[in-house]
């Protein structure tokens, strides 16, 4: 469906970091977040029971300001919330520190003495702002099949989980313990689309959260979804879309893809997705052997 309004999404992060700081992440993240620049970690919390940050940023150098066992608090009490330490300069402390984070639960340290360091920051707030649709398009399906396979409901997952990244379908059968023929043959005796295409579509809808972002060109959202160059990308929209990338950019958001991908893939398909078992053996959807093909009950 596409957007009626074109408007940026960026992935809101509560901060506590040094005036010198604030203005660098400013700018290594232009367009890519919206930072809550707190002075306290009253406020970063009161941020997240707000549900207004999806990300912390909590600097080395100020950490010695902040009471430690409210850090942890806060890490165990918004586990799906990422922590992330930022790293900028090397004082006497910073050893204990760094460690001290690590022991708070605080698993993610971006050192930012080099300038690879703001790189990866910016790849952290771009992985944060797709895995958020990604989890809103895991909760919408949950709503439009009730009663989901667990075995069905694996293959969802699989479409929209950050890591691993699946790219074909022969990848997306490895990780179901299937042949990719059987996978293909049993979407095909159940009229159902074929996985190519609900892989396709569910890549696109992760391409179509990222073009959300102004900072990002083309050939950044194709290194990022793994596409072999921005070349390869532009000739898998215009198969599947019909349209340029730049084009898509501006006709879809990341909700419009989803809503495509659930009116064409999901609506339809109700009653069938829900009795559905991709990779499972059992008679009602097991496929006939070809040659040089093991059993399904082999493969499983």
């Amino acid at each position: 469906m596409p957007s009626d309004s074109k408007r940026g999404t960026r992935t809101p992060v509560s901060t506590i970091l040094t005036p010198l700081e604030r203005s660098r992440v400013d700018a290594a993240a232009q367009g890519l977040c919206d930072a809550l620049h707190r002075e306290s970690l009253d406020e970063v919390l009161s941020d997240l029971r707000h549900q207004k940050a999806s990300l912390v940023l909590i600097s080395v150098s100020r950490y010695g300001s902040q009471n430690s066992s409210r850090v942890a608090a806060m890490v165990r009490e918004f586990p799906r919330v990422p922590t992330v330490a930022l790293l900028t300069e090397t004082q006497n402390s910073t050893p204990h520190t760094t460690l001290a984070l690590g022991q708070l639960g605080i698993r993610t340290l971006v050192d930012a003495r080099m300038p690879a360091g703001w790189q990866t920051l910016r790849n952290i707030l771009v992985s944060q702002g797709s895995s958020d649709l990604q989890r809103s398009a895991l909760a919408q399906i949950s709503l439009d099949l009730p009663g989901i396979s667990k075995d069905c409901w694996r293959f969802f997952e699989l479409l929209f989980e950050s890591s691993p990244k699946i790219s074909t379908v022969r990848q997306l059968a490895r990780h179901l313990n299937i042949l990719p023929s059987t996978l293909m043959s049993r979407f095909f005796r159940a009229k159902l689309p074929a996985p190519k295409r609900y892989l396709s579509l569910a890549r696109l809808i992760r391409a179509a959260r990222l073009f959300e972002n102004p900072g990002l060109s083309v050939a950044r959202v194709a290194n990022h979804l793994d596409y072999s160059s921005p070349q390869s990308f532009g000739r898998h929209v215009r198969t599947i879309m019909r349209m340029s990338p730049v084009k898509f950019r501006s006709a879809y958001d990341g909700q419009g893809m989803l809503q495509l991908f659930r009116t064409e893939l999901i609506l339809p398909y109700v009653d069938v997705l829900c009795a559905f078992r991709p990779s499972a053996a059992y008679p009602g959807w097991m496929p006939k052997t070809q040659p040089g093909e093991v059993s399904s009950s082999r493969e499983l």
